[in-house]
């Protein structure tokens, strides 16, 4: 009878997880003071490793903190993956 709920419990899990995509999610678009903003940098990171994370912060246009995390992609172009925006002293 435990073997029946454990494999009603997979088979229920699966397919609530068979609905989730990353592509369902937008991509994150480069706003003024990305890095990735006008196109890729000319210089490419020859030196880090392909998954590595590059950090940026910088303020945007309304003088809000923006911090922004890229993934190193295998043809050395940054992907743009998380980008948080708030005060510059949070409270």
């Amino acid at each position: 009878m435990t073997a029946m709920k454990a494999f009603l419990s997979a088979l229920f899990a699966g397919a609530l997880l068979a609905g989730c995509s990353s592509a369902d999610t937008a991509a994150l678009e480069p706003i003024p003071g990305s890095i990735t903003y006008g196109g890729q940098p000319r210089t490419k990171l020859t030196k880090s490793p392909v998954g590595s994370a590059v950090y940026n912060q910088f303020y945007n246009e309304t003088g809000q903190r923006v911090e922004e995390t890229y993934i190193l992609q295998p043809d050395r172009s940054l992907k743009l993956v998380r980008r948080v925006i708030g005060p510059d002293f949070p409270d």
